[in-house]
């Protein structure tokens, strides 16, 4: 069979808000997830027996999300096959846009296809829950209005808007940002369709944070705010404007102190698309 090239899609949080702690110790959370054009790809070739992994020489296999999806399919359906995976890696490692999770979410997406093991979206989801609270939405495929640790998703339609994404030269610790007591945790639960009359002045609870924590969050978010109104995305470190007509895309990302990227926003996920399951 010849093998198969399918993206991987980052996504932005347009907010985060924490809504409480659970007596498990994770925190409930409410935030829009919209999905952008800046993709991973990974490559699947089943003629091979077992699992090979290539393009993540710098990730341990304890934390390689995508060789943990396919033996999370594998012990679930009790397929013996293997697959070769390549990785080309372009979404920005510890950037809070999701892309271990899109891989992972990929990764169930596509070899559930190849090895026809047959599970529905839903069924894939819960798998992908046991992997990261933000699998499912890459499974979804769709925007969606988040709730609970991220894993109850409503799909909703967005606006088709533009972003400019920095990444700063930093590597935030989540823990380190849920471990700070100025963390708000408890900010009252709201819904869509408020945040749809008013989008600006919905925030990221980690963002002050962050950006006391990391000067160069602070230092990115600064440069952006001159053209606009950014955001933290996740836990960061990557923080995004939404572009606004006349503003001169190139200049604001040539002079950006820090990596820069113009991504488009998506209604569905280019996965489904090219797997005829939108």
């Amino acid at each position: 069979m010849t093998p198969l090239t399918l993206p991987s899609p980052a996504k932005l949080n347009l907010f985060l808000h924490i809504t409480g702690q659970r007596s498990d110790g994770y925190h409930n959370l409410q935030s829009v997830f919209q999905l952008v054009d800046l993709c991973d790809y990974l490559t699947f070739d089943i003629s091979f027996k077992t699992l090979i992994i290539n393009g993540m020489d710098n990730i341990s296999s304890e934390d390689n999300l995508i060789i943990k999806a396919a033996r999370l399919l594998q012990k679930h359906t009790g397929y013996q096959g293997g697959c070769k995976i390549e990785l080309q890696k372009n979404i920005p490692i510890g950037g809070g846009m999701g892309g271990g999770s899109s891989n992972a979410a990929t990764t169930l997406l596509a070899l559930n296809h190849l090895w026809q093991t047959g599970l529905t979206l839903d069924e894939l989801a819960t798998l992908g829950i046991q992997l990261g609270a933000d699998v499912p939405i890459f499974i979804l495929g769709k925007n969606a209005w988040a709730e609970g640790v991220g894993e109850q998703l409503t799909a909703v339609n967005l606006a088709k808007i533009d972003y400019i994404v920095l990444k700063p030269a930093c590597f935030i610790s989540t823990k380190q940002l849920f471990s700070q007591e100025a963390l708000t945790r408890n900010t009252p639960e709201t819904t869509f369709a408020a945040y749809q009359q008013n989008p600006m002045h919905f925030g990221n609870n980690f963002e002050a944070i962050a950006k006391d924590l990391y000067p160069e969050v602070a230092q990115a978010l600064a440069y952006l705010n001159q053209f606009g109104q950014a955001r933290l995305t996740g836990t960061g470190a990557c923080v995004f404007l939404p572009v606004q007509p006349g503003q001169d895309i190139t200049a604001i990302l040539q002079n950006a102190p820090c990596n820069s990227y113009f991504c488009h926003g998506l209604q569905h996920s280019p996965v489904h698309a090219q797997l005829g399951l939108v």
